[in-house]
C-alpha cells in the first residue's frame, strides 16, 4: 500500500471516492458520509481511457459528483512506492501527482486483491457459493484466508488474524511457476516455456492464459484454429453442442485443465498460508464458469497434496460472486485502518 496525503487539516474526510482498477475495467464507487452505504457504481473500460486520471475525472462528470476529499483505490499491481506502471495495462502515474491534479487531501492505492481481501469478513453469504462436493469442510474461525482469482492476470492475497483485527497480505502470488500434475500438462508447460520463458501460473490462469490454453492444447493435436482469441470466445465454445461421438471439444478440454491447473494452485495457496480459514475464488472468469468448475477436478486436485491430503479435505473453498466489485468495499476499509 502507498498513500499520499496533504498534511493540511481538510475540513471534511467525506465523500470519498473507491475504485478497483483492473487490466480491463475500472470500477467506481462513492461514499458520501460514514453512515452511508457505496452507491453511484459504475464500471469503465480502461481501454477508453488515456490516463486512470482521466477514467476518474469521467466517473465524477457522468456521475455530476463533486470532487471528493478522500480516494482509496485498489490497482491490480504491486504498490511498492509513488510511481506504478500498470503489468497487464499501459497506465502509468506518480500517486502523489495524481492526488494532487484531483484535489484530494489523501490518496490511498492497495493491490487490487489486498482491496478484495479485506471485504472478505463482511462478504454476505448470497455473494458465496461453497465447493464442497463432499460436505467434509468447516472453517476454522481467526486462522488464515487465502484469496486467488484469474481476471486480465492472476490475483493472490490473503488474512492473518491479530489483536482483533484482519490484516491482509500484499504479493504477487499470481507469477509463481505454475507446476504439472501429470504428462499432459507437462507438455503444455513445455510449449508455453518456448513461448514465454518462465511459464507462471498466471500464463494459464487469467483470461489470456484461458485462450493459450486453448491454443497450445490445438497445438498438441495438431489442429488449427483462428477464430478464437478471447477467454469468452473458448467458453462459448466450451458450451457448444457436443460432436456426433461425444468427445469433448478442444475448448472443453482448455476449460477442463484451467479447473484443474486452479486447483493445484489454490492447494498451494492453502498450504503456504496454512489457510484453515478458507480460500476464496475471485476474479472475472471463475463467476462465469461455477458449474463447470462444481463437476472439474478442481476439489481433487486442492486435495492432492499426498500426505497432507487430509488437513487440505477440511479447508472450504468459495467462489466469489457479487453484483458490485466487493473490492470497493475494501478500499473503503483500508481508508479506516
Amino acid at each position: 500500500m502507498y498513500e499520499s496525503e496533504n498534511h493540511l487539516k481538510p475540513a471534511s474526510t467525506y465523500p470519498r471516492l473507491l475504485g478497483d482498477i483492473g487490466g480491463t475495467n475500472a470500477r467506481f464507487g462513492w461514499l458520501p458520509n460514514d453512515t452511508s452505504a457505496i452507491e453511484r457504481v459504475m464500471v469503465l473500460a480502461c481501454a477508453d481511457h488515456a490516463t486512470l486520471q482521466n477514467a476518474i475525472e469521467t466517473y465524477l462528470q457522468t456521475q455530476g459528483l463533486p470532487s471528493p476529499a478522500w480516494a482509496s483505490i485498489g490497482i491490480a499491481n504491486p504498490v511498492t512506492g509513488d510511481t506504478l506502471a500498470m503489468t497487464n495495462h499501459h497506465w502509468r502515474f506518480s500517486v502523489s501527482q495524481l492526488r494532487e491534479a484531483l484535489g484530494l487531501s489523501r490518496l490511498v492505492l492497495l493491490n487490487d486483491f489486498t482491496a478484495l481481501a479485506l471485504a472478505l469478513p463482511t462478504l454476505p453469504n448470497e455473494c458465496k457459493q461453497l465447493i464442497d462436493p463432499r460436505g467434509t469442510t468447516q472453517a476454522s474461525a481467526q486462522s488464515p484466508i487465502g484469496l486467488i482469482g484469474p481476471g486480465t492476470g492472476l490475483g493472490v492475497s490473503g488474512l492473518l488474524h491479530h489483536q482483533g483485527r484482519w490484516l491482509p497480505l500484499a504479493g504477487e502470488g499470481g507469477h509463481v511457476s505454475l507446476v504439472a500434475s501429470n504428462a499432459l500438462e507437462f507438455e503444455v508447460i513445455q510449449l508455453l516455456q518456448r513461448r514465454y520463458g518462465h511459464v507462471s501460473a498466471e500464463r494459464v490462469l487469467s483470461g489470456p492464459g484461458l485462450v493459450d490454453l486453448f491454443h497450445t492444447l490445438t497445438e498438441i493435436k495438431g489442429e488449427k484454429c483462428t477464430e478464437i482469441h478471447t477467454a469468452a470466445q473458448v467458453m462459448a465454445s466450451a458450451h457448444a453442442p457436443q460432436t456426433r461421438d461425444n468427445a469433448p471439444s478442444t475448448a472443453q478440454e482448455a476449460l477442463t485443465l484451467f479447473c484443474a491447473f486452479l486447483g493445484t494452485t489454490a492447494g498451494n495457496l492453502a498450504l503456504t498460508l496454512g489457510a484453515r480459514g478458507g480460500v476464496y475464488l475471485g476474479g472475472g472468469i471463475v463467476p462465469r464458469m461455477t458449474d463447470w468448475l462444481m463437476k472439474s477436478e478442481f476439489r481433487d486436485r486442492f486435495e492432492a497434496k499426498g500426505r497432507f491430503k487430509s488437513y487440505l479435505q477440511k479447508i472450504p473453498v468459495w467462489v466469489i460472486d457479487s453484483p458490485v466489485s466487493p473490492a470497493l468495499q475494501g478500499a473503503a476499509e483500508a481508508l479506516l485502518n
